[in-house]
């Protein structure tokens, strides 16, 4: 399934670690869209769908605005009013269960976390494993995680593996779409 954009770009990212993610991959033209083509050329912190449209929506465009939204929950509503909605193309990305996941991926230790989290209890995520087993207490810090992939080549590698080893629903999107390989 082919990530289609339309007009204008808006960037919104839910956390540090996902506006730092967003910031390297922009930094080193790795998206299908540079940061120039997107709203104000900075990534948007989330808000809610009343202050998106009086913060970004109440100017005049001539195209239709894509919002990305980047984000770890699959079931959060974001409901723009009536005098909006035709306006806006919404794509959702999945960093599904937590962005940290790109961490112990490009580690290499899924398969101790997933040992890891059978062991505690359900709600054990990735971040908890990041600060325990990996040692690493700033982990959805926004310098932590921009130090941490200064490589580009090394979260490109993250993402990859995201893909390949994520349960990715059909009609669902992740960084790896956003990528211009």
């Amino acid at each position: 399934m082919d990530l289609e954009l339309d007009g204008y770009i808006a960037c919104m990212y839910e956390g540090e670690a996902e506006r730092a993610i967003l910031d390297i991959l922009l930094d080193n033209d790795k998206f299908k869209f540079s940061r120039e083509e997107i709203l104000e050329e900075e990534p948007i912190p989330r808000c809610k769908p009343k202050d998106f449209e009086r913060n970004y929506l109440r100017k005049s465009f001539k195209e239709k605005i894509t919002l990305l939204r980047v984000i770890d929950s699959r079931s959060e509503q974001f409901n723009l009013s009536k005098a909006y909605k035709d306006k806006v193309k919404l794509i959702t990305i999945i960093t599904a269960p937590e962005i940290e996941m790109l961490i112990i991926l490009s580690e290499n230790k899924k398969k101790e976390y997933d040992k890891f989290r059978n062991h505690k209890k359900q709600n054990y995520m990735p971040n908890d494993f990041c600060k325990e087993i990996l040692k690493y207490p700033n982990v959805k810090s926004y310098d932590f995680v921009r130090e941490y992939f200064s490589d580009c080549d090394k979260l490109l590698f993250a993402i990859k593996e995201y893909k390949r080893v994520s349960k990715i629903k059909k009609n669902e999107y992740s960084l790896y779409d956003l990528i211009e390989w």
